[in-house]
């Protein structure tokens, strides 16, 4: 078991950041010292900056519910207008109005994203452009999977920022393989200008309580140090019979600057326990159709089963700038986790009847992950052209450790219609039990660095912008076998299999603004994930296959009229996937290819009604996959339309009452790779109302929700790892109360 960097420790580490910067601050002159003269310097105007960055936060567009832009990776924060990629930044006014409790949560706003759930376990996981982006993938202020792996409280955050397509060139490949259709950035809370204090308490269906605290100030001259302190706690049960979770969440958010340095610094820990939730539904391959929705109140959930994750992570971020137009920055970035889970899942063996069975699976889990980035970049000109370019290198460990044992030898029969509640059975006489779950051992042990250069040039008096650049990666992936015993029979683990392979992945974008409304764009911009390897059936068994290059290539036309927003984006995106030849060996020849269109609003349509909401049209595919049964039919789990609507109406009658109607649409989709097993599409209507009122002198916001309106089952997902059609049952009509008071 690693030893975890101690707690006190980490607090030193962010403290020191701050030290020198402090101690800088002008102090009292001794008693009897002599009076230095005194020099007027000018203020510095303060401006709370998520990533240390000099531009600060992207501003709020009107109706306040997303950011006029968003970070393009290394590229740093662009406006919306002059970025050749689709970005959207969800800020904590929507968050908070929404009630969001999860990064899912937020993005049930966004039409090209649908949630998920990871494969096996409760994990989020995202649909984008209709490939998956696992929970382990999402970015925290640039830097990957430092989160919570499992879940992430909205309480850890501010902003919710998607930038879709393809991302080798902006965010470098990410630890699990994500990143093609898209990747997610979560921007960390810094303290306002203004103080702040706020407490907020909540009810929900199924008795759940929650409480939760943010506290900000700044301090010292020109109020050039922030501390912002977020704590939260959550109990209860849900919508779900019998489902019961508990959150234990604190977040210290610090930073400073002068007129050429910035610095920040984050500290967080979660502790999510989950308790009897209701698992995904796998369907057997003797299953023939999709099986109806159950009553979806019900759980038949084991009563044994259990996830905990306990996660500390934290950041640093410096930024300096050498002179007026260069700038360095540095960033590091750790997590350190423990997860252990007792779970049953449900294997649905006839959809007519929904019998099915369930075994205990008992899992292990500790990660370790350091991670960070230098950079600088810089503008210049030659001649009529101006440059806007970087330089970066990253590098990302991530070391896991692993034990489990499952007895899928004991299968207890159950029901999806009328589960069969057992109590939690001991191990079968043949368990396969992987290493320890008392002292997990390495099984993962993942390496990527990657050095990048790009330009933005600007052309024709800054009309046309035009992005180069290019990132060379390199991954290493070694996996270390279990030690395994099977019935009594031990296999020694400790063999190694290394995966070495390095790639450079391009980009160009190019944005023509044809006027202070209109902005045309197009890019080309690849993905970068690691090959599949050839199983035990196949002739070359145990070869890794070189990386995988995803290849995207989009236009797109954004608009803004100063008050409403919007954009149309064309796109194609192809994945390699492996496929078995007819020589019986392993090779990278099929290929997913993934076609759309994305259409987006944002804004108000008029003073006192806010709308966000688009629909996207997907076209995806497999194609070359050397099985007629599969060649050019639909991919696991996504729909061909996606659609959102959003609006929110200030009431006139009643001044500091708003209210908000969400209509979320999801097309029909397929669960198994032959298009055989058609889930059906469903659409779900969520209504809420928020309301200020001034109470002894505070401002206090009363906030109601209720979800899924009408009260419809439905599966709400298909999927949620590549290859897997897994169902999972939609949540049933959920409400929600809470009372914000600011002090």
């Amino acid at each position: 078991m690693p030893r975890p960097i101690p707690r006190s420790a980490v607090s030193c580490a962010v403290l020191a950041l701050f030290g020198s910067a402090l101690q800088a601050q002008t102090a009292p002159a001794p008693a009897g010292a002599a009076s230095a003269p005194v020099q007027t310097l000018e203020k510095v105007v303060v401006r709370a900056s998520a990533d240390a960055s000099a531009e600060g936060l992207s501003p709020s567009y009107a109706g306040g519910q997303v950011a006029r832009g968003g970070r393009a990776g290394i590229l740093g924060t662009r406006d919306h207008m002059e970025t050749p990629f689709s970005i959207t930044s969800y800020t904590n006014e929507l968050i908070q109005d929404r009630q969001a409790k999860s990064v899912g949560d937020v993005l049930q706003n966004d039409p090209s994203v649908r949630v998920a759930r990871g494969f096996g376990n409760f994990q989020e996981s995202y649909f984008i452009r209709g490939f998956v982006v696992g929970s382990d993938d999402v970015a925290y202020n640039g830097l990957y999977s430092l989160l919570p792996r499992q879940y992430i409280a909205t309480e850890l955050f501010e902003r919710v920022e998607v930038l879709r397509g393809a991302s080798a060139f902006l965010m470098g490949a990410s630890p699990s393989g994500g990143g093609i259709g898209g990747t997610i950035n979560l921007l960390p809370k810094r303290a306002p200008n203004e103080p702040l204090t706020r407490v907020t308490v909540g009810i929900g269906s199924g008795s759940h309580v929650n409480v939760a605290a943010d506290v900000a100030r700044r301090f010292g001259p020109d109020e050039s140090t922030g501390i912002r302190i977020n704590a939260a706690a959550r109990d209860g049960g849900s919508a779900v019979d019998d489902e019961d979770s508990r959150l234990g969440l604190l977040a210290v958010g610090m930073d400073w600057r002068s007129r050429d340095v910035r610095l920040s610094g984050d500290l967080g820990w979660q502790d999510n326990r989950l308790k009897h939730t209701r698992p995904s539904v796998d369907l057997a391959a003797t299953v023939t159709a999709v099986p109806a929705v159950p009553d979806h109140e019900s759980n038949y959930a084991q009563p044994w089963t259990f996830s905990n994750e306990k996660d500390l992570f934290g950041t640093l971020r410096g930024e300096f700038d050498l002179n007026e137009d260069i700038t360095a920055w540095a960033a590091y970035g750790m997590r350190r986790s423990e997860e252990y889970n007792l779970l049953g899942g449900l294997d649905l063996t006839d959809a007519a009847t929904g019998a099915a069975t369930t075994y205990r699976f008992e899992n292990a889990r500790e990660d370790e992950v350091n991670t960070g980035e230098l950079g600088l970049r810089g503008k210049l000109r030659t001649g009529s052209v101006g440059h806007e370019w970087v330089v970066s290198a990253s590098h990302f460990a991530l070391d896991t450790k692993n034990g489990y044992a499952m007895d899928f030898t004991n299968l207890l029969n159950t029901n999806l219609y009328a589960p069969t509640l057992h109590p939690l059975p001991p191990f079968g006489a043949s368990p396969y039990i992987g290493n320890s779950l008392a002292a997990p051992q390495l099984s993962t042990r993942t390496r990527l660095s990657s050095v990048a250069v790009g330009d933005t040039l600007s052309l024709l008096d800054d009309r046309v912008l035009v992005t180069l650049g290019a990132r060379h990666q390199k991954l290493e992936v070694k996996n270390i076998a279990p030690r395994v015993d099977f019935g009594g029979t031990v296999t020694p683990g400790g063999a190694t299999t290394t995966y070495d392979k390095s790639r450079t992945s391009p980009v160009l974008g190019v944005v023509y603004k044809a006027g202070e409304q209109w902005s045309v764009y197009g890019n080309y911009i690849e993905g970068l994930s690691q090959g599949e390897t050839a199983g035990s059936a196949n002739v070359n068994v145990g070869e890794m296959l070189p990386p995988y290059v995803s290849k995207q290539k989009e236009i797109g036309l954004k608009v803004d009229s100063g008050r409403l927003g919007g954009s149309v984006a064309f796109f194609t995106t192809t994945k390699p996937r492996g496929i078995v030849n007819a020589a019986n060996v392993f090779v990278a020849e099929g290929e997913d290819r993934h076609r759309g269109i994305e259409l987006s609003v944002f804004g108000e349509a008029t003073r006192g009604l806010r709308l966000l909401g688009g629909v996207t049209w997907l076209d995806a595919k497999q194609r070359s996959t050397g099985v007629a049964a599969t060649d050019g039919k639909r991919v696991i789990g996504v729909p061909k339309v996606q659609a959102n609507l959003g609006a929110e109406w200030d009431v006139p009658a009643l001044r500091g009452l708003a209210l908000d109607a969400r209509v979320v649409h999801t097309g029909s989709s397929y669960a198994d790779a032959a298009n055989t097993l058609k889930v059906d599409g469903w659409t779900r209507l969520d209504l809420g109302a928020r309301y200020f009122v001034d109470v002894a002198g505070r401002v206090v916001t009363l906030r109601a929700r209720v979800d899924n309106v009408t009260d419809r089952g439905y599966w709400a997902s298909v999927g949620g790892f590549p290859g897997n059609g897994y169902l999972t049952v939609s949540a049933p009509r959920t409400f929600s109360l809470s009372a914000s008071l600011d002090f």
